[in-house]
């Protein structure tokens, strides 16, 4: 029992056998005979003894359960912040004083294809970039330019690949401490190739839609020639005529009022010509997507009077019927100009010997939508190809006379403006494409 204390009381009283006594840890050693004070003395010693030992080990059981605890913390800490740099979405890049590499997570792994052993400790940060953009790096990461001196905030470089590929990124990065004393630098590393790639994904649908425009400009080209041709003719014909009459005095009051009715035709079929070209010019403007209040009722008019000339020429006859005031839509005015041409355009296709078309457009109250519908008379849409209408470069056209970007345009146009497009159709009787956009306002809709 080494928790009680011993007091040796003995007639041998030799410093011999005292040394023994203490070396074996005894409380005190007495000898006989035992004075009364002297016992005393060494019972309170003995006392204070095992007061100190019992308080000492309840301090070393407090320190060893603290230790234990603060152990405990330090290493779930440790936990969760590995975790936290490791499932980081961004890669992150760690340095020493020496830029040597310490710390990397799995997304800089799978982003430049190194492994841990690959990196850590034998890697330095300048062998990630090629030399020009490492120095370009540095430059900005002293300058103020880009988050402050010696921090960086979205600055986009090049970094290297395992394979020597250029990855393109977005980097912020700071020194750890103080820059006069730095310890190292951290990196915080985002892959932009797929923001690239959406980019050029953006690019290319911009592009094609300008193609497709371009294609339906020609198509009107040569019946808007005619459409200009006939009103200008007219223009012509009726001041040759009042040049001829004016030559022949006297001017009366009857060739006053006939001038007058000349020049009120020349006028109109004039602003006539304006009002196409202007349409023309329009509809060709290349330019962003604005999306805007449009008004419909004049849209749908100047989709009408770009295509009547032609409808005459291939004897279709056109119906079209809406209200004086149709809700508003919130979109491009220009680009929804181009679905309902490209829907004109392949009725009339599907018309080659004539036919009816019929365009109306109503708002529905009850869905908050305008549903516009262009429907022909024509050859109508086969069931085997029906599934395949909106796809690109899908077309049923014969020796090269459609590209397969019409309805699909039309169709990512409808799309991004919020609203759908379907169409119903049977072989040998016709096809109706229907729009629905969603308007602008809860506002009053025309019966």
């Amino acid at each position: 029992h080494p928790e009680i204390e011993v007091i040796v009381a003995t007639a041998f009283g030799d410093m011999s056998s005292a040394v023994r006594a203490l070396h074996l840890d005894a409380s005190d050693f007495i000898t006989k005979p035992i004075d009364s004070n002297v016992l005393m003395v060494s019972l309170d010693r003995a006392r204070q003894r095992v007061t100190t030992r019992r308080q000492l080990k309840a301090y070393t059981r407090h320190l060893e359960e603290g230790w234990d605890d603060t152990t405990q913390q330090l290493l779930e800490t440790f936990a969760y912040q590995r975790k936290l740099i490791e499932s980081s979405i961004d890669g992150i890049l760690g340095c020493d004083g020496r830029e040597v590499v310490v710390t990397c997570n799995a997304s800089l792994q799978a982003m430049l294809g190194y492994s841990k052993q690959e990196v850590l400790q034998r890697m330095r940060l300048r062998q990630f970039f090629a030399p020009a953009d490492y120095d370009a790096f540095q430059k900005a990461l002293a300058e103020n330019g880009h988050g402050g001196p010696n921090r960086l905030y979205l600055y986009e470089s090049c970094l290297r690949a395992r394979d020597g590929k250029a990855i393109p990124v977005q980097m912020s990065a700071a020194p750890i401490g103080e820059h006069e004393h730095a310890e190292g630098i951290v990196c915080f590393v985002r892959d932009l190739r797929k923001i690239r790639q959406l980019e050029q994904q953006m690019a290319d649908q911009a592009r094609i839609l300008h193609q497709d425009k371009m294609i339906s400009l020609g198509r009107l080209a040569a019946s808007v020639a005619h459409e200009i041709n006939n009103p200008l003719a007219g223009v012509l014909n009726y001041l040759r005529l009042m040049l001829h009459t004016s030559e022949r005095p006297p001017l009366t009051a009857e060739r006053v009022a006939q001038f007058r009715r000349y020049t009120t035709i020349c006028e109109q079929e004039i602003a006539r010509c304006a009002r196409i070209v202007g349409s023309l010019l329009t509809f060709a403007r290349t330019s962003s997507t604005d999306f805007q209040p449009v008004a419909m009722t004049p849209l749908l008019q100047r989709c009408v009077d770009l295509s009547r000339h032609r409808l005459d020429l291939q004897h279709i006859e056109l119906v079209h019927r809406w209200p004086e005031t149709l809700p508003a839509v919130t979109g491009d005015a220009n680009q929804l100009q181009q679905c309902l041409l490209n829907l004109i355009f392949n009725a009339i296709d599907a018309m080659p010997k004539g036919g009816r078309l019929e365009i109306t457009a109503q708002g529905n109250q009850r869905q908050s939508t305008i549903e516009i519908a262009v429907s022909d008379t024509g050859c109508g849409i086969t069931p085997e190809d029906a599934p395949h209408v909106f796809e690109p470069f899908f077309t049923t056209k014969q020796d090269g006379g459609g590209t397969g970007l019409g309805l699909a345009t039309t169709y990512g146009i409808i799309e991004r403006h919020g609203g759908t497009i379907d169409f119903q159709s049977r072989p040998g009787q016709g096809t109706t494409f229907t729009i629905r956009l969603p308007v602008r306002t809860q506002g009053d809709y025309a019966a």
